[in-house]
């Protein structure tokens, strides 16, 4: 996530905490201005980092997966390039040997 920006000069995780810092100052500004009691917003903001720790789970679940996944494909990809290789170099020795006893039979 700390991939440098060089059309701006930011990088992408300077971005993501100003934009969470920017959201955190809301919030709190939000429930300063409220119109509800100190009891109603203690259990709102209980509520709200509830499903923030849901949603960061949530992600933290998905990113795993997906990385898995690329995982996976990578080793198939890798696999199926060794067999492409392996083949190749078995059809490779095979003319070798071929031109091979060709030439000694030519030779004899």
């Amino acid at each position: 996530m700390s991939e440098y920006d060089g059309r701006r000069g930011v990088s992408s995780s300077a971005i993501v905490l100003a934009f969470l810092g920017g959201a955190a100052v809301g919030a709190v500004t939000a429930f300063l201005m409220a119109p509800q009691s100190g009891r109603e917003s203690r259990e709102q903001l209980k509520e709200y980092a509830r499903r923030a720790g849901d949603n960061l789970r949530e992600a933290t679940d998905k990113a795993g997966h997906t990385w898995q996944t690329a995982v996976e494909k990578g080793r198939d990809v890798v696999q199926e390039q060794k067999s492409i290789l392996k083949e190749a170099l078995d059809a490779g020795r095979d003319a070798m040997r071929g031109q091979r006893e060709q030439a000694e039979q030519r030779n004899a």
